[in-house]
Parts: structure tokens; sequence; C-alpha cells
């Protein structure tokens, strides 16, 4: 079974791309170390997301998500809720925002990681996710059935990504793919 102790040993072993993602990994292993419900949203101050950095057979595309409540383009992902089996919470919430059914993981290591801020919204305070994300791969002849979370949900070119989200968060796995696939 996977634990708290197993994440941490995972982003130990993790090799960051550059100063600022170095940062972030160590912000998170001292998060999950001063925490012990890091993993459950419950904690206010923030907790230990999963998302998904979805490419097809191609590698030329990636699959992003606009999000409704905070109306930017992303990658698929979300909450924890308690399961500390990160990679088993990135290919849930693939599934449920996709409707894709069939993925496969192309790598067992951490893909990315990154910290960002989730603004206040009714009666939930500003909070911090620490994400832990991982790469997957899936066929864009299965069809896409996007669900309440999302005004809309698309295949993008990876050239094309930089005019939905040009937030470093974004382009730093925009680069990681394109070193990975070109």
């Amino acid at each position: 079974m996977i634990t708290i102790k197993d994440i941490i040993v995972g982003l130990q072993h993790y090799i960051a791309s550059d100063e600022n993602e170095r940062k972030m990994v160590n912000n998170t292993i001292a998060f999950a170390q001063t925490y012990p419900d890091c993993l459950l949203r419950s904690l206010l101050t923030g907790h230990l997301t999963a998302s998904a950095w979805i490419t097809d057979e191609s590698r030329k595309y990636v699959l992003l998500i606009h999000h409704y409540k905070l109306d930017k383009w992303f990658q698929l992902g979300g909450h924890a809720d308690g399961e500390p089996d990160l990679r088993k919470v990135a290919l849930t919430e693939a599934r449920e925002e996709s409707g894709l059914q069939h993925f496969s993981l192309i790598s067992e290591v951490i893909f990315d990681v990154d910290i960002h801020q989730i603004p206040a919204r009714l009666q939930e305070p500003a909070h911090y996710h620490y994400d832990i994300r991982f790469l997957l791969q899936a066929s864009r002849n299965e069809p896409l059935v996007k669900n309440a979370e999302s005004k809309a949900l698309e295949w993008v070119s990876i050239e094309q990504v930089s005019t939905l989200n040009n937030s470093e968060s974004i382009q730093r796995m925009v680069r990681k793919h394109m070193q990975l696939f070109s």
C-alpha cells in the first residue's frame, strides 16, 4: 500500500527541470512532512493533488480541459481525497474529466511538480494545490465526453498550447514534452 512516505521518497528522487521547479519540489516535500492530512481537501491551507499530462499516440497533441470554475485551460486532474496513490488519482481524474477509458502510463516516475494558488470561491478560502503530475497516453479516436466541471475538452497540438494557456506551469510541461518526443 502506498503511503505519504512513498510520495515523499518519490519526490526526493525526482529530478526537477529547473531551479523554480526544484523549489516547488522541496516545498511539496516539506508540506507533506508537516501535514499528515495533506491528501485531504479539508486541509484549508492546501493539499496534494494529482494531474495527467495526456498525449496521443503521435505525441503531437495533448488533451486539455477548459475548467468551468477557473475559466482557464489546464491538464486534467484533481483532488486526492485521501488516496495516497497519486498515479491512481491522476488516472481516475483523467477518466472522469474526459470520458476516455483507455490510458497507458508512459512512465511510472513523476512528470512534473507544481504549486499554484486556487482563489477563494464561495465558502472555500484561497489555498494551494501541491500538484504531482504524471505522463499518460490515450487515443484521439476514442470519443471525448466533457463533464460538468468543464466548458470544453479538446485535443490541442503541442505548438498551440501556449495560445490557450501561457502560464509557466503549462509551458514547463510543453518544454518537457518537446524534449521527450521531438
